[in-house]
C-alpha cells in the first residue's frame, strides 16, 4: 500500500480510525479510547494521532524499502512508538526500527512486556539517559511526546549530536526559563504575574530551541498537533537537516539567550566538544 498525503483533516482521521481498530494494539496500551472525551487516555490518543499526522508526511516522499530508526526519548510507556509502528509497519509496509529510551526502568520493562506480547520484533528499549544512549543502528529520526522541563532539551540535543535526519519533539513543561523569569530578572515588570510568567517561559523557551536547531543546521517549523482543548502542551518542533557539512552558528540563539538572561541548558551539552 502507498501513502500520500490529501489533506490535514482526511489524514488525521485516516490514522484515528486506523489507530481505533488496532483493538489488540490498545488493549495491550491499556488506552480505553471509548471514554469521555475528557477522559486522559482520549486526550492522549488524540496526542499520538497528532504526532503520528505528522511523521506520515515526512514518508510520503521516503522509499519503503529503506529502513528507517527512530529515537523515541523519555519514552515513557512508548505509546508514540507503538502507533507509529503499526500505522508505518503494519500498514504501509514501510521497514523500521524503533529504540525506546527511559530512565525509569519499571516502564522500560512495561515496554518490554508489551512488544513481547504484540511481536514487534523491530523494537528495542533502553533503560538510561538520553544523552548516554548510544544506538547500534544510525539514527534517522528522534521524537519525543512531553518529555518533561529539560528532558526535552537533551532529546535535541542528542538528536544534533546523532546527526538525525529529523527531531521532532513536542514540549511539556519549561520549568528551567520560567524559574529565571522572577526577582533580579529585567522582565521582572512582566513576570511578576504567574500566568504571565507562564505563557512568556514557554514562548521563549521554544523560540530559544528553535533557533538552537536553526544554528546547527537545521531548517525548523512549528506546528500545532491538536486542539489547544485537548492539550495546551500542543506545539511541536520540527527540525530537518539540511544537506551537507554545516558549522554552527549560534548568533540568532546567542543574541536571544543574552537578551533575556536565560543561561539556556541546551548549549551546556556541547561545551565539551567546543572546549
Amino acid at each position: 500500500m502507498v501513502y500520500s498525503v490529501t489533506n490535514r483533516d482526511e489524514t488525521k482521521k485516516y490514522i484515528a480510525d486506523e489507530l481505533r481498530s488496532a483493538k489488540e494494539l490498545l488493549r495491550a496500551l491499556s488506552l480505553d479510547i471509548d471514554k469521555t472525551e475528557c477522559g486522559r487516555d482520549f486526550k492522549k490518543f488524540n496526542e499520538v494521532v497528532g504526532f503520528c499526522e505528522q511523521i506520515l508526511r515526512i514518508f510520503e516522499t521516503t522509499p519503503q524499502n529503506k529502513e528507517n530508526v527512530f529515537l523515541d526519548c523519555s519514552c515513557g510507556k512508548s505509546y508514540l512508538s507503538f502507533a507509529l509502528n503499526y500505522i508505518l509497519s503494519k500498514r504501509f509496509s514501510f521497514v523500521t526500527f524503533f529504540y525506546g529510551v527511559d530512565s525509569n526502568s519499571v516502564l522500560i520493562d512495561r515496554c518490554e512486556q508489551i512488544k513481547n506480547s504484540l511481536g514487534y520484533e523491530n523494537m528495542q528499549f533502553v533503560h538510561a539517559k538520553i544523552i548516554d544512549v548510544i544506538p547500534e543502528k544510525p539514527i534517522d529520526i528522534v521524537i519525543s511526546l512531553h518529555a518533561c522541563d529539560t528532558a526535552t532539551d537533551e532529546t535535541i540535543a542528542k538528536g544534533i549530536k546523532l546527526g538525525a535526519k529529523y527531531i521532532i519533539v513536542v514540549p511539556c513543561c519549561e520549568n528551567q526559563i520560567r524559574n529565571r523569569l522572577k526577582d533580579g530578572h529585567p522582565l521582572v515588570g512582566l513576570t511578576e504575574f504567574g500566568l504571565l510568567r507562564y505563557r512568556f517561559a514557554d514562548i521563549l523557551t521554544e523560540a530559544l530551541r528553535a533557533q538552537f536547531l536553526t544554528g546547527t543546521g537545521y531548517v525548523v517549523k512549528l506546528v500545532e498537533i491538536t486542539s489547544p482543548r485537548n492539550t495546551p502542551k500542543n506545539l511541536m518542533i520540527v527540525a530537518r537537516k539540511k544537506k551537507g557539512n554545516k558549522e554552527f552558528n549560534l548568533d540568532e540563539y546567542n543574541k536571544l539567550n543574552e537578551m533575556f538572561h536565560t543561561e539556556f541548558i541546551l548549549k551546556d551539552y556541547f561545551q565539551l566538544e567546543k572546549s
